[in-house]
């Protein structure tokens, strides 16, 4: 498969792309050989690979480990990287982080959660220095405390007037596309009505432009149960756990 550029994605609108979390080069490896438009390398690496409690724990140093051994195994496919937690807290801060990011990772876009002012402004400044952003709005991850945990997003009207607004907002401070996380289907749907760019959704019903999910997850991977929204299509850790077990037990005889 051709791999997309931006303006391919900028022409999406109403198609139905497909994005994977992964993290390591083998597992990206595979993923070049599908047909999958794009990757993210997310934030939650410290959650699903280093065994943080939060993703406020991962540093821009470890994203970028982690965005250029995925790169290396998927040199075919438009890859996006979070920007982390302390990361961008300034506009200035913002630009230098996304720039290292984007430069040593060799990624086509980064990502950032969130749509304050000073936010908005970054993203301004990050796309007329020529690095593509995707938003994330929502449940953002990085905000966690601040929020009072994970829940769904959108459910009263002042909540979708502003998660509306927010949207509208990244679209016209140059965002690519925009992740919608946990925002109530309703609301998700009318948001991707409104906006001329691809939505992108995990846990925000059917109706976006695309769904996001971590592989790990869609492929039960870990120990843990997967978020709802990702219901497995495999049990790879009893299946993993199974064959080491008998290979083991062969071993011993």
């Amino acid at each position: 498969m051709k791999k997309l550029s931006l303006r391919d994605l900028r022409k999406a609108k109403g198609t139905k792309l497909q994005v994977l979390t992964c993290y390591d080069f083998q597992t990206a490896a595979l993923l070049n050989e599908t047909d999958l438009e794009m990757i993210l390398v997310g934030d939650s690496v410290g959650n699903v690979v280093l065994g943080y409690d939060t993703t406020v724990e991962v540093t821009l140093a470890e994203m970028e480990i982690f965005g250029k051994a995925v790169r290396r195994g998927a040199p075919d496919k438009f890859l996006i990287v979070d920007l982390p937690f302390g990361a961008y807290s300034t506009v200035t801060q913002g630009v230098h982080s996304a720039t290292k990011l984007f430069q040593n990772t060799r990624c086509e876009a980064v990502k950032l959660e969130g749509a304050f002012p000073y936010q908005l402004k970054l993203i301004e400044r990050l796309t007329q220095t020529g690095i593509p952003v995707m938003g994330h709005i929502g449940l953002t991850p990085q905000s966690v405390h601040q929020l009072g945990g994970y829940f769904t997003h959108g459910k009263t009207e002042d909540d979708a007037a502003r998660l509306l607004r927010e949207a509208l907002a990244l679209q016209a401070a140059g965002c690519f596309s925009v992740v919608l996380e946990m925002v109530a289907e309703p609301v998700a749907t009318e948001i991707t009505q409104q906006l001329k760019i691809p939505t992108i959704g995990i846990g925000a019903g059917p109706q976006t432009d695309g769904q996001v999910l971590v592989i790990n997850d869609l492929l039960k991977m870990g120990p843990r149960t997967p978020p709802k929204f990702c219901p497995p299509v495999a049990d790879l850790y009893e299946l993993r756990k199974e064959l080491i077990t008998q290979y083991l037990h062969n071993q011993r005889k």
